[in-house]
């Protein structure tokens, strides 16, 4: 994919939290990952718009179901997270 530089205004403190934790020469992936994560969001929010408009709003237990969804996903997450962390302590104690 071609590339091309933009100026971009961001608040400095984030600007300079996110350097920091991925270093300089990966700013701009970071931002760009984020960039297509928020495009991605933008247009689930339109798909779900759209399902709505076609076929109504979600039934209580339709919602219960993408609740229950959510919660089994965001476990994961945070148990991957925890399992990295744990990888990373027994690195740092073996060094």
């Amino acid at each position: 994919m071609a590339t091309k530089k933009y100026t971009v205004t961001l608040p400095e403190e984030l600007a300079e939290e996110i350097r920091a934790e991925v270093g300089p020469g990966a700013f701009s992936a970071y931002v760009t990952r984020a960039i297509e994560r928020q495009r991605e969001h933008d247009r689930l929010g339109e798909l779900v718009a759209w399902m709505q408009t076609e076929r109504g709003p979600l039934t209580e237990e339709e919602q219960d179901a993408a609740a229950a969804e959510m919660r089994d996903i965001e476990r994961w997450f945070e148990e991957r997270e925890a399992g990295r962390r744990g990888e990373h302590g027994e690195e740092a104690a073996a060094a």
